[in-house]
């Protein structure tokens, strides 16, 4: 006999093999995922570039982004933060019966809080409370899709646990999902202080593996072509870019750290001359330091290009201040001395005031848009300038007896022009200080050809 249609929530019929009838429930579960209701909550003591709205306008992206929904807000003007209890106690009253009135389930805190912080909060408040911190290494679990980037966010999410076991008793309990319980690093919540600890040590030993490997290609690739990091504020349109520019296929959504995988992809200019294109993570303001360090491998790559491209949303009216969290973040990783091409992105978006203040600490500043292509081309051109401008341009002839001397050019150089002549090996090329010394025996001019 056929077997009976299967009911919602009832029991089929079936038969096995041997023709015995086999009667079994199919059982049906539906789960509504669980929604945070936040309130976000600042203090403004003057000390931050930002003023307190705009803080808070950008930790409700974030808090978006973590899939959490914003119910409100609140901002207590400080002469200090209050190092027991973040606000002050008249505010932690208020916001006490404003959480009660948005049926809140929870409150994120603009600043990074210490662990009695975080208790006195939430023995106030009765509500899970969270930092800033906690809502960045939550977004990154979520965006963390190589083995690197995993291993770069259990890091990060250990280190702050450990600093903040003491403080987290209500938080540590509980079992159920949000914002900071997600990710590789989410089962090491309830882990004691000592196996935190040699799981880092773990942790850090692959990371270490990581720098290396990462090392051995940046040599390889920079023997080969220059480099030209992508760095800017996140949301700010590098990916964008990097497609526009390679067709590279990144992830490129209009939310904060859709990035965090750095990807290299090759471009050929209209000359012939080659350079590799590298997305790098977007910088934001109060970055977390444990994030920086965790992340150092893949930030760096900024530190080792030859060439950083700055880019800028122009649409943004806190420009000027990203830019600023962008070159203090340059100046962490050590790679604020490198040259540097401002490009403001965005430039077709409405209401951008016009002309584009110049960036005094680039050599360039230029305007363009990834998402439609203009300025690109100008863009190129203008990189093209500035990397032969660092190299020299000279002729070389190698004789064939010297054929060793093609991997120096072939790795080093940027080959405007060859031929093989009876003498030798003919070049004409862009060659470095170093490498010019190197070829100088062999260099000619236009009369000895």
């Amino acid at each position: 006999q056929p077997a009976a249609a299967p009911e919602r929530g009832g029991k089929r019929a079936d038969r096995g093999a041997s023709g015995t009838r086999i009667r079994f429930y199919e059982l049906l579960f539906e789960t509504e995922k669980e929604v945070e209701r936040v309130i976000l909550v600042a203090v403004d003591d003057g000390t931050n570039e930002f003023d307190a709205e705009s803080c808070l306008d950008e930790l409700e992206d974030l808090a978006n982004t973590a899939d959490a929904v914003v119910v409100g807000r609140m901002i207590q003007k400080l002469g200090a933060i209050n190092r027991a209890t973040y606000l002050g106690s008249g505010k932690i009253d208020e916001l006490k019966a404003f959480a009660e009135m948005k049926d809140a389930t929870g409150v994120i805190c603009d600043d990074e809080l210490s662990p009695v912080q975080i208790r006195n909060l939430e023995n106030a408040l009765n509500l899970k409370v969270m930092s800033r911190t906690l809502v960045i290494l939550d977004i990154f679990a979520k965006r963390a899709m190589s083995a690197e980037g995993k291993v770069q966010v259990e890091l990060a999410q250990l280190r702050y646990n450990l600093s903040h076991l003491t403080g987290r008793g209500k938080e540590m309990s509980r079992l159920g999902g949000g914002i900071g319980t997600r990710g590789p690093g989410e089962k090491k919540l309830e882990v004691d202080r000592r196996r935190i600890a040699d799981r880092i040590s773990d942790l850090n030993k692959n990371l270490k593996e990581i720098e290396r490997h990462r090392s051995l290609l940046r040599e390889n690739r920079n023997n080969q072509t220059p480099v030209i990091a992508l760095v800017g504020y996140t949301n700010a349109g590098k990916s964008t870019l990097l497609n526009a520019l390679t067709g590279a296929g990144v992830l490129a959504e209009d939310k904060l750290f859709a990035t965090l995988d750095t990807t290299t992809r090759a471009v050929e200019t209209q000359s012939g001359a080659n350079y590799l294109f590298t997305d790098t993570v977007g910088f934001i303001q109060k970055l977390p330091h444990g994030l920086i360090k965790a992340f150092r491998a893949t930030l760096e790559e900024a530190k080792y290009a030859d060439l950083l491209v700055h880019v800028v949303d122009a649409s943004n009216p806190k420009r000027r201040e990203q830019m600023n969290t962008v070159y203090k973040t340059l100046a962490e990783l050590g790679a604020d001395k490198k040259p540097i091409v401002t490009v403001y992105n965005k430039i077709d978006k409405d209401d951008i005031e016009m002309p584009l203040t110049k960036d005094n600490r680039a050599m360039e500043t230029l305007a363009i848009s990834a998402g439609t292509g203009i300025g690109l081309p100008e863009m190129i051109a203008k990189v093209e300038d500035i990397i032969k401008s660092f190299k020299k341009s000279i002729k070389v002839l190698i004789p064939y007896d010297k054929g060793q001397l093609l991997s120096i050019v072939h790795g080093k150089c940027e080959i405007t022009a060859s031929e093989n002549k009876d003498e030798g090996y003919y070049f004409e090329l862009y060659a470095d200080n170093e490498t010019e010394n190197r070829l100088r025996e062999y260099i000619i001019n236009d009369r000895t050809i």
